[in-house]
């Protein structure tokens, strides 16, 4: 995680640079702010990743040493097929057009989402990729 750390430590001096530059050339307080907060999110990322990169043992990205056989293996489980997240993308569409043209979509959009939401959090717990 070091690297990574280096990379928003790289961006965070960036926006710390950029931001009083815009507002001295602008003075627009709405960029100035965004640049701001650009800074403080990618510090408080840099500080987290740069903490566990402490505690941790280094990984082969990490280590200068490391060969390509280092970094074999498992690198986690991948869902195949799904159709649950169209489904929920297609509730979550009937939730904002409720919000448009009545709230009596909003509701039929909330019951099919959680309808969807909970057939994709438990689609692996059953049928053809059941664990």
């Amino acid at each position: 995680m070091r690297s990574e750390a280096w990379i928003f430590g790289g961006n965070a001096v960036f926006f710390l640079v950029v931001a009083p530059t815009y507002w001295l050339l602008s003075q627009d307080p709405t960029g100035t702010a965004a640049l701001v907060m650009a800074f403080g999110l990618t510090a408080l990322v840099t500080f987290y990743l740069g903490f566990h990169a402490n505690k941790m043992d280094p990984r082969p990205e990490d280590r200068q040493e490391a060969e390509v056989v280092d970094g074999a293996g498992e690198l986690g489980f991948f869902p195949p097929y799904s159709w649950w997240p169209l489904w929920c993308a297609a509730s979550l569409g009937v939730c904002v057009l409720g919000v448009v043209f009545g709230w009596w979509l909003f509701i039929i959009g909330v019951g099919v989402g959680s309808i969807t939401l909970v057939g994709w959090v438990f689609e692996f717990y059953r049928g053809e990729h059941a664990h």
